[in-house]
């Protein structure tokens, strides 16, 4: 090896790049993490212990040597090319801020929460590791329930009564505990859920959920706010639909869809054919949910709503994959620099 090594060492030795292709190809060829260098450590683990420290020596002065011309090359080529450029203008405008851009998820966040400000609902936040009463057993979850299920539930293994929150509805019983209604707020945030990652379901995703709880609030109310709320983020033709469904926080319990914003209700691969695009749950307050937080259900009453913010922001940019959202490629979030 010790041939090899001064070989190589006239053969680095013999090297002048004159560009930056070649200063790439050198740096690939002998210090790369597949190149020649690299490679004879590699060898070295393999030799005996005492042509370790006859080898290890020049091998390293080696190294050092093809890094330090590296660095040096890499100055000069820099120096030269500065040298043939025009003397900066100092009246051009500056250069825009190119840092980066807000992520699509948060677009769509700012977007709920501005709609959501005008009707007078403030913003409310709560803890992601949370505990069986909040999420879920001042929900009217009963015990069976098989969202409790570790299929579906992530729970501290040392503490079966602390979670990672399966939504945000968590934050309307801390809320509805500390305040007395009326009370009218969203709770936009990440919730968890033990499910395969694929290109429409994911471990973590985000959710806002809404809560209005007064005197005489009614279905009425509710279906007015989805309205607006459906015409303002994709468009004033938008239409919407009840679908009864079941919730144990909510009784009686609805599936809101918008009618496709896409084909306009002719059908298309966005709303499979069926011309509605479901967005979210809804219904009025169980009265156990009420009667939990020490709320007197014969007074007060209420409505609540959950959506999922990647699901919206999916059907916003005709976006198809769910993983996107959190693998970071910038060529993907380089997209959405506009305005929400």
């Amino acid at each position: 090896m010790l041939e090899t090594l001064k070989s190589l060492q006239q053969e680095v030795q013999a090297i002048r790049p004159s560009s930056a292709e070649e200063l790439e190809s050198f740096r690939l060829k002998y210090l790369s993490r597949k190149g020649i260098i690299p490679s004879l450590f590699d060898e070295l683990k393999q030799l005996p212990s005492e042509q370790k420290k006859e080898v290890g020596k020049p091998l390293n002065e080696l190294k050092q040597y093809a890094e330090g011309k590296l660095k040096e090359w890499t100055a000069q080529l820099a120096e030269r090319a500065g040298q043939g450029e025009a003397p900066a203008d100092l009246t051009l405008p500056p250069v825009p801020n190119t840092l980066g851009s807000l992520h699509p998820l948060t677009l769509t966040r700012y977007k709920i929460i501005e709609i959501f400000e005008r009707l007078g609902f403030s913003v409310a936040d709560g803890p992601e590791i949370e505990d069986d009463w909040h999420n879920f057993s001042a929900l009217n979850f009963p015990e069976n329930h098989p969202a409790r299920e570790m299929q579906d539930t992530f729970f501290i293994e040392k503490s079966p009564d602390v979670l990672l929150r399966t939504h945000t509805s968590n934050v309307q019983i801390r809320l509805m505990e500390k305040q007395r209604p009326p009370l009218r707020a969203i709770m936009p945030g990440r919730v968890y859920r033990n499910e395969a990652i694929s290109a429409r379901a994911h471990c973590f995703f985000h959710q806002v959920e809404g809560l209005y709880v007064d005197r005489n609030v009614g279905f009425a109310d509710l279906k007015q706010t989805l309205y607006h709320f459906s015409r303002e983020m994709f468009g004033k033709d938008t239409k919407i639909r009840l679908r009864p469904s079941f919730f144990p926080f909510t009784e009686p319990s609805a599936e809101i869809d918008v009618s496709c914003f896409i084909c306009h209700g002719k059908g298309c691969n966005i709303c499979k054919h069926s011309g509605w695009v479901e967005i979210a749950g809804s219904g009025m307050v169980h009265p156990n949910v009420l009667r939990h937080v020490n709320i007197d259900p014969e007074e007060f009453t209420g409505f609540a709503f959950g959506m999922g913010i990647e699901r919206v922001t999916m059907l916003r940019y005709g976006i198809n994959d769910l993983r996107l959202f959190s693998e970071n490629d910038v060529r993907f979030l380089r997209q959405f620099k506009a305005v929400f």
